[in-house]
């Protein structure tokens, strides 16, 4: 049995309707709007008849007083009408993009760590600020075309057919033909417009990745290669939209000589029928209106192709991206401090699409309340070690434990409660210092924050600015140094109090004095808590109560400061390169703080 493809275009309309939740009434209304203004159009061929027949051919003036005010009050009912379709359409269309793009940003916080790096950031956010949109945009669009132009179209042909049915079935020969013409370019359009999407998201990321890094663009002169990267995307995205276009025109072309030819037709027998029947100047006047009138609807019904496809490309991305799998959170077990040891028991990690593994049969235990420091080379599987402690992935094989528990087998928000994370890229958001330090909390009092600040050694610098801990920072905390930026983040940790923490890296990019206020809040920091540190600076971790040195996803060696200089390998190695020979220290690791 052939299985049905979830992204169909039954299936995308199918997986539509759940939007329309509580917006029926107004779609209705709406509809019976785009009705009333379809059904003018062929109200006012009808009143051609009499004007025509009455007017210009008896000349009876008095049969026609009243024809007039039924020709404004038409016109009136038509602006009242389209004024509620209108409104409707956008209070609808609005609520719809607002709903979708509410469910792609949830779906975006849900989605595994490892999908970030195997997708394009760009994409993301074209799914989020483009797609949502164009699915309703295309919606109401063939909706309005199919209600208003539809009814208006349906009309005409019912008073064509009242004034000459054997005419009016000429116009019948040609609708076969506009049907292949359509379904031909719709392959076409949903093909192009498929690719489009790919390119608007490769914009919006070099757009992105230009602003993130537009310090390194502009010391390292990249500015023409940016731009020539722009240019060759935008320069795809213009040939895709022409051709594109181009399918439509030639599609609106055809169907437009297939309805002029049957006109043509049309009007050379309906002549020849006024000559030698009772097809009255009226009929005849009133006939001609009714299908030239026809013509822009018809038009616009043959174009609504390229909107339909458009629309069906984004309902198909944005579908898609909603049945991304979430991480894994299958686990019911509430973790609570104290939170007991962290053992690795024979832990593999193997990234996709990774030749090898990024930890290799790990077997590792780090008691409570203890400070474990993670050192080797660059790639040697020290921050995918740490990694796996929050759940940013998942272990490939053996067991990784908490408390004697598999932490699988906690809920994952439980579980990464009682963790703090402070990282050498500090990420900050563009609010004010308080909003950064009380992140994700809304129970805690200005007080509070002040206590942690101050405990990060942050207030110093905290209280100099000009409105206090309500002052923006700006973009990802650009207006502050790097040593603040790190003592904000440890005043978060310190405001979230979680009993296990995460170090990576947190002062190898600081000057002296920074390292110094930083070392310092960082001590406070990890009193009576699980700490977890991954250092290149081996100055930083001397008093560790197990150094843990990695290679290539294994350990080599572990033990304390003293005992892994004795035995004269891979640390006391690590340890050389960092010292002169002399046995001083460098200025980069003249400190020693723990």
């Amino acid at each position: 049995m052939k299985q049905q493809d979830p992204y169909s275009q039954k299936n995308l309309y199918k997986r539509l309707f759940p939007y329309m939740r509580g917006l029926l009434k107004y779609f209705v209304i709406s509809v019976i709007a785009m009705v009333i203004v379809g059904a003018t159009g062929p109200a006012f061929a009808s009143l051609l008849k009499p004007i025509i027949n009455n007017g210009f051919v008896d000349k009876n003036i008095e049969a026609m007083k009243w024809v007039p005010f039924q020709i404004v009050g038409l016109f009136i009912l038509r602006g009242i009408a389209n004024y509620i379709n209108e409104y409707t359409s956008a209070y609808i269309s609005n609520l719809m993009v607002q709903s979708i793009q509410r469910d792609l940003f949830a779906k975006m916080m849900m989605l595994p760590v490892g999908y970030y790096q195997e997708n394009s950031r760009g994409r993301m956010m074209s799914r989020i600020t483009n797609d949502a949109g164009g699915i309703t945009a295309a919606g109401f669009d063939v909706i309005t075309i199919f209600a208003k132009d539809g009814v208006t179209v349906l009309g005409l042909l019912i008073w064509l057919f009242y004034l000459d049915w054997q005419l009016t079935l000429i116009t019948f020969v040609t609708i076969p033909l506009i049907a292949w013409c359509v379904k031909t370019v719709n392959k076409r359009i949903r093909s192009l417009a498929a690719k489009s999407q790919n390119n608007i998201g490769q914009v919006i990321q070099i757009l992105s990745e230009s602003i993130d890094g537009t310090r390194v663009v502009r010391v390292y002169g990249g500015q023409r290669y940016e731009q020539n990267r722009l240019e060759k995307t935008n320069k795809d995205l213009r040939h895709l939209a022409v051709r594109r276009q181009s399918y439509t025109s030639i599609g609106s072309a055809v169907t437009q000589l297939m309805v002029a030819t049957s006109l043509s037709i049309i009007l050379y027998v309906a002549a020849n029928r006024a000559a030698h029947a009772g097809f009255t100047a009226g009929d005849f006047m009133s006939f001609l209106t009714a299908m030239l009138m026809m013509f822009d609807p018809l038009k616009r019904i043959t174009n609504m192709s390229s909107v339909l496809q458009g629309g069906l490309i984004a309902a198909d991305s944005v579908f898609r991206f909603l049945d991304e799998p979430e991480e894994k959170n299958s686990g019911s077990k509430i973790a609570s401090a104290p939170i007991g040891d962290i053992e690795f028991n024979n832990v593999v990690l193997r990234y996709q699409h990774a030749d090898k593994n990024a930890i290799d049969h790990l077997n590792l235990t780090i008691k409570q309340g203890t400070v474990v420091a993670l050192v080797g080379e660059s790639g040697c599987g020290k921050t995918s070690t740490a990694n796996l402690i929050p759940r940013f992935y998942d272990v490939s094989g053996g067991q990784l434990k908490i408390g004697g528990i598999n932490i699988e087998e906690f809920e994952l928000n439980s579980l990464r409660a009682q963790m703090s994370l402070v990282s050498q890229d500090v990420v900050l958001f563009n609010d004010t210092i308080a909003s950064n330090i009380a992140y994700g909390r809304v129970d805690v009092a200005e007080e509070q924050i002040i206590e942690a600040a101050k405990a990060a050694n942050a207030w110093q610098f905290i209280e100099k600015m000009p409105n206090g801990l309500h002052t923006p920072i700006g973009d990802q905390g650009l207006k502050l140094s790097g040593g603040q930026r790190q003592r904000i983040a440890i005043a978060r940790a310190l405001l979230k109090d979680a009993p296990i923490l995460i170090l990576d890296e947190a002062t190898s990019a600081l000057d002296t004095e920074s390292e110094r206020l930083v070392q310092a809040a960082l001590e406070i920091l990890m009193r009576n808590r699980t700490t977890i540190v991954i250092a290149h600076r081996l100055s930083t971790i001397e008093n560790a109560d197990n150094i843990v040195v990695m290679h290539e996803g294994r350990i080599v060696e572990q033990g304390k400061h003293e005992a892994l200089l004795a035995q004269k390998g891979r640390y006391a190695a690590l340890h050389t390169m960092q010292f002169n020979p002399l046995g001083t220290k460098t200025d980069a690791d003249s400190s020693n703080i723990r």
